[in-house]
């Protein structure tokens, strides 16, 4: 009667919260239902005997620092403040952090895209202190940003951006896709993977569009869980040398900020919530993912780092999340310094750890580890909250396979193997989407003769954006010379002499656009290729979604000699280009096709591959008309 009494009244409590979902409305009787079937789905499983007799063994101070994670930076020559070039680890602050501070966890690349001996000898050396010089031996679990396919391994396999894999709708590709990256990041001796990008194509000024899986929750639902399947293996058996850990973000309604600016607050109706920004989480939870990191920002007035209604009630309670959930980048300290909700950083993590995270991306110093000691020492952080967070980290830990063997596997040698471009190259093939081809004007012949164009012609970094052997992706010295930009894979299938080249304009500036006309005649069709510049989250913010006045006067010139213009948009986001769409023959939308998209375009362009893609999202016509 008392149990019937409790889920009553938490029933009700639920319904006052408002959120529109029918199995938030039947929460209490649905757990009713549990407790008769002697399964109750907001305890998480009891760990493994191993998992458990650990926990029993450690100190505080052990089990904070394995809900502590940290970057790579802080443990390289330089530091935090100013990692030196070329990489390498810092024996002193890598024992400070592991066996001072017993840290769990660590992240990121530091520099550029390592070799992969580079990553071997960095996990080694990590897991060689962990496991051998601490007191428990518990190996350290590393992540990694791995969001189109080995992006942090220098001369990995890259896949077309999200955007792009979206746009192909092949859920068995997006499968294969991630399981070569799962065997590449593995390879490198990383098993957990920050991908995949759960947030919705929903407002197309917001610089992280690209990493989506494009507007449609049953599209983005269906990729997920066919992602996570490929990262995790169809029998969710992580511990394979070639598998990997997955971990959904960035949960829940990232994607729709008010502003459209990267990390501001979001308003979206509960029932646009529940019909547009859960069902992917929820297939992806349902098919086993891991982890899960948390949004950045607010929704409806609420961070979500602090939420304990979006982190436990709903992720836990009615998704039946299991697994581990860690913070975005120093997003508890955000609670106190962007958020002012927390007087402190020491309020901030007790916010933070009560509300359901379990492990804090610091990520550049130990302030969480010695808040987090001293709100358990004062009473506030109960004991048994950190154990269920220490021991979601420790299980995974074990599922993983690391106490058994924490150290890269020299076996996996097929990194950027024949099949692996094989398969990239029909990625970016299936995603390449002809927006427009009047008069069948493509493909064109391959005799002619074209005028290449345009301030994206001549980069592999505009094919590939953020993410890309750095953080922005704009480095475009690091990126590797045999392969081929737009310009040059042109110029490869037709042959030097058939192809001219004047960029003409910068991203905003003319440069030389009446050279580019003075030569039209001797051309037969122009090649205009435009878009963006590299970027990645809260650099990529733009005030404006409308192409810049420079890229759009270029085709405008070259429209008026009366010979045809081709637009290739390389950008990750849909740009406006209403201005100019009556003045080309033909549209090709390529997104971030990355390493090999030039020379599959150039086979697009002169009919040897078909464009098969099709939009993932509304493509606007003008600024706010998305009809």
């Amino acid at each position: 009667e008392m149990l019937v009494k409790s889920l009553s009244s938490a029933k009700n409590q639920l319904d006052k919260k408002g959120y529109a979902m029918n199995r938030a409305r039947t929460y209490a009787g649905n757990l009713l239902v549990a407790w008769t079937i002697g399964f109750l789905m907001v305890t998480p499983a009891l760990p493994a005997t191993k998992v458990k007799a650990l926990l029993k063994q450690m100190t505080l101070e052990e089990k904070v620092g394995q809900m502590t994670q940290v970057s790579l930076e802080l443990v390289s020559e330089g530091g935090a403040a100013e990692v030196k070039v070329p990489h390498r680890l810092d024996p002193a602050r890598l024992r400070e952090a592991l066996l001072n501070y017993h840290v769990g966890s660590i992240l990121n690349v530091a520099t550029s895209a390592h070799p992969v001996p580079h990553w071997r000898d960095i996990i080694t050396t990590i897991q060689d202190i962990a496991t051998k010089e601490s007191r428990l031996g518990i190996p350290v679990l590393y992540g990694i940003d791995a969001v189109h396919g080995a992006n942090y391994t220098k001369d990995a396999t890259l896949f077309p951006q999200s955007i792009a894999m979206a746009a192909t709708w092949n859920v068995e590709l997006m499968k294969q896709c991630a399981a070569i990256t799962a065997y590449e990041v593995r390879a490198c001796g990383i098993p957990w993977n920050f991908n995949p990008m759960l947030d919705m194509a929903r407002l197309p000024v917001w610089p992280r569009f690209w990493e989506t899986l494009g507007e449609d929750p049953y599209l983005a639902s269906q990729m997920s869980a066919a992602y996570v399947n490929g990262l995790q293996g169809d029998d969710r058996q992580v511990a394979q040398a070639d598998k990997v850990a997955a971990c959904l973000k960035h949960y829940l309604g990232y994607g729709l900020p008010a502003t459209g600016k990267d990390r501001t607050p979001a308003w979206i109706p509960d029932k646009l919530l529940a019909e547009v920004y859960v069902p992917p989480f929820r297939a992806a939870i349902d098919a086993g993912a891991k982890t899960v990191m948390v949004n950045s920002g607010q929704v409806n007035g609420l961070p979500v780092h602090a939420s304990h209604y979006y982190l436990t009630e709903l992720l836990r309670h009615d998704l039946g999340f299991s697994g581990v959930a860690v913070s975005d980048w120093a997003d508890i300290n955000n609670l106190c310094v962007r958020d002012h909700v927390a007087a402190n950083n020491k309020e901030a993590v007790y916010m933070a750890v009560m509300a359901g995270i379990d492990m804090s991306m610091v990520p550049l110093d130990y302030t969480f580890y010695s808040d987090l000691i001293q709100l358990v020492r004062e009473g506030r952080v109960p004991m048994r909250r950190i154990d269920e967070a220490v021991g979601r980290i420790l299980q995974l830990k074990a599922d993983l396979g690391l106490f058994e063997n924490p150290y890269p596997d020299s076996t996996l040698t097929r990194i950027a193997s024949i099949e692996h471009e094989r398969i990239n190259r029909q990625a970016v093939a299936e995603s390449v989407t002809l927006l427009k081809n009047d008069n069948g004007i493509l493909p064109l012949a391959k005799n002619s003769r074209v005028l290449i164009t345009g301030p994206n012609a001549d980069r592999l970094s505009v094919l590939n954006g953020g993410w890309t052997i750095t953080w922005q992706g704009n480095r475009e010295e690091l990126y590797p010379s045999d392969k081929k930009t737009i310009k040059a894979a042109v110029m490869y299938k037709l042959g030097r002499e058939s192809v001219l080249y004047e960029p003409a304009v910068s991203y905003d500036t003319e440069l030389n656009i009446n050279n580019a006309v003075a030569i039209a005649a001797q051309s037969d069709v122009f090649l205009a290729c435009l878009g963006e510049e590299p970027y990645c989250e809260t650099p990529g913010n733009i005030d404006d979604l409308t192409l810049p006045d420079a890229q759009l006067h270029l085709v405008e010139s070259l429209a008026k000699t009366g010979k045809p213009v081709v637009l290739v948009l390389s950008e990750g986001r849909p740009r406006i280009v209403d201005q100019i769409v009556n003045q080309c023959q033909a549209i090709i939308m390529v997104y971030l096709p990355v390493m090999v998209g030039g020379t599959v375009l150039a086979d697009i362009l002169f009919g040897d591959v078909n464009a098969s893609g099709k939009l993932s999202f509304t493509y606007p016509r003008s600024v706010n008309n998305f009809t």
